[in-house]
């Protein structure tokens, strides 16, 4: 499994409707994109998320679904560096 880094900016004003969505319907995540964890900006501006998944285009299948109240980056992580 590969995994990313999603950052999510949320929409002007939109706070209420994603925490709203997120009660009602959940992360409706795609079968084979599994969330792992999250973080949410002091100010409520932004989420990272770690994800993983082997299959890149299930992030189009996600996104969609919350396009209308947050932008997205995605970034795939490669392994940490040895110490």
């Amino acid at each position: 499994m590969t995994r990313y880094m999603v950052i999510e900016h949320f929409h002007e004003n939109c706070l209420e409707r994603i925490y709203s969505r997120f009660r009602a319907m959940g992360r409706m995540l795609p079968e084979d994109l599994i969330y792992l964890d999250s973080w949410l900006v002091l100010d409520g501006r932004c989420c990272f998320q770690l994800m993983e998944t082997d299959r890149f285009e299930s992030f189009a299948e996600w996104t969609v679904r919350w396009d209308d109240l947050a932008d997205f980056e995605i970034f795939e992580l490669g392994d940490r560096p040895a110490a």
